[in-house]
């Protein structure tokens, strides 16, 4: 488990968390300081949390929403990498993506741009987790709300998002 950089939420205080306390699945809840200027959110959790945690950078894992011919997706990637679209888009069966609308990406998931959490979304979307994830024992997400994040292992990460695993990273 990762050591504690904030006190351990008790009950479930979003969705994401919610979901993952009625799967029994273990996790650890970890907050940050969150600069409400700040768009790059990212990095932001890197700041926070790789560096004063202790974890590696690419163990921190963003969540991006992403538009197929016939609806949304998910997209998991470590924060430092950037998305291979043709690569989301092949691993989950389709010609082509592109990112998602902003308003659109809100709407679907019940998240805020920057807290979009793969769990407890309003309407579960197909999902693909960067295959890196499977090298470490835990790794960050998003909890569903600026400034907190989920360890968890990456196989609860896959199973509880009914996820595909594929290198969807840009080279």
């Amino acid at each position: 488990m990762f050591p504690h950089y904030a006190e351990p939420v008790a009950r479930a205080a979003t969705p994401a968390i919610a979901a993952l306390l009625a799967a029994e699945v273990p996790h650890q809840v970890l907050q940050y300081h969150h600069d409400p200027r700040n768009e790059s959110f990212g990095e932001e959790a890197v700041d926070e949390l790789a560096h004063v945690v202790g974890v590696d950078p690419v163990q921190v894992f963003k969540t991006l929403v992403i538009a197929l011919p016939k609806g949304l997706a998910v997209a998991v990637i470590p924060v430092p990498s950037k998305l291979s679209l043709k690569a989301a888009a092949a691993a989950l069966g389709v010609p082509k993506a592109t990112m998602a609308d902003r308003a659109a990406a809100e709407r679907s998931t019940g998240y805020v741009i920057g807290g979009i959490s793969p769990f407890g979304q309003r309407k579960p979307l197909p999902t693909v987790v960067d295959a890196s994830a499977l090298s470490w024992d835990r790794v960050l997400c998003s909890a569903g709300k600026r400034g907190w994040d989920i360890g968890l292992d990456p196989h609860d990460l896959i199973r509880l998002t009914n996820a595909v695993t594929a290198d969807i990273r840009a080279t």
